[in-house]
C-alpha cells in the first residue's frame, strides 16, 4: 500500500459476493433487467442462475442500495482454475493469456437509476478479487461503445486485431469485442500513468466493499 494513508470514502450502496439463494437470485433479477431491456430474448434466460453460477471458482459480486436493500449491479467472476472459461468456447485465446490463471467477468449489470459508480466500484472489486487469488489477466467480452471505452479507459486492450469482433457462444451468439486486462501490472502502470482512476480504484478505503468478510482493500496490502 502507499506509504501515505489512503483517504476513505463510503457509497451509497454496499458490496459483496452472493453468500445465499437468494442473494443470487436478486442478482439475477439485475441482469434480467439489465440485459432485457436490450435483448428481450435474455431476460428469461438470465432471470434464474446457471450452472456456472455455482461451479468452484466462480464468484458473483451483488451491489445493494443501502437506503432501499434494493439489489442495483452485479457482476460474475470465472476464475480458470477449474478449467476454461466460457468466452473460450468461442475463440481460443493467445498463448500469452492461455498460460496463465486467467478470470473472465460476465454478466456485468446495473440497474437503470443506480448510483453511477456502482459498475466502477464492481470492477474495483473484481480487480481485487483477481489480484488476491494470482489471478493474471481478466478477460471480457463487451458490444456496447460506452461500456468498451469504459474498460478501455481501466486498461483493457483488444485481445483481437483491433475494432475486430467475435461472436460468443454465452452472449447470445452475439459479436463482441474481446479484451483483456493484465492484473498483475496494473498497479504500477496506473502509477507511472498517474491514471484518472487511480484514487478511486487503489488509493481510496471504501469500507462497503467487503471481500472474504474483510474489507476489500486489505488485499493490496503489500
Amino acid at each position: 500500500m502507499n506509504a501515505a494513508t489512503p483517504s476513505t470514502s463510503t457509497l451509497s450502496f454496499t458490496l459483496q459476493a452472493v453468500r445465499h439463494a437468494g442473494d443470487l437470485l436478486d442478482a439475477c433479477a439485475v441482469r434480467a433487467g439489465a440485459y432485457g431491456h436490450h435483448l428481450p430474448e435474455l431476460q428469461q434466460a438470465f432471470a434464474l442462475p446457471d450452472a456456472l453460477d455455482h461451479r468452484p471458482g466462480t464468484c458473483v459480486l451483488l451491489c445493494r442500495d443501502k437506503a432501499s436493500g434494493a439489489a442495483i449491479g452485479t457482476a460474475r467472476i470465472q476464475a480458470s482454475d477449474h478449467g476454461p472459461l466460457l468466452i473460450e468456447q468461442s475463440l481460443r485465446l493467445p498463448p500469452l493469456l492461455a498460460q496463465h490463471r486467467r478470470a473472465e467477468i460476465t454478466r456485468l449489470s446495473v440497474s437503470a437509476g443506480a448510483d453511477p459508480l456502482a459498475k466502477l466500484a464492481l470492477m474495483k472489486a473484481s480487480y481485487l478479487h483477481c489480484l488476491a487469488r494470482g489471478v493474471r489477466h481478466m478477460v471480457i467480452g463487451a458490444r456496447k461503445p460506452a461500456l468498451i471505452r469504459t474498460y478501455q479507459r481501466l486498461g483493457f486492450s483488444d485481445v483481437l486485431g483491433p475494432d475486430e469482433m467475435v461472436s460468443l457462444a454465452h452472449a447470445g451468439n452475439l459479436p463482441h469485442r474481446v479484451l483483456a486486462f493484465d492484473v498483475s501490472a496494473a498497479r504500477a502502470t496506473w502509477q507511472a500513468q498517474q491514471h484518472p482512476l487511480w484514487m478511486f480504484m487503489i488509493d481510496t478505503h471504501h469500507p462497503d466493499i467487503v471481500l472474504d468478510d474483510e474489507p476489500a482493500e486489505q488485499l493490496l496490502a503489500a
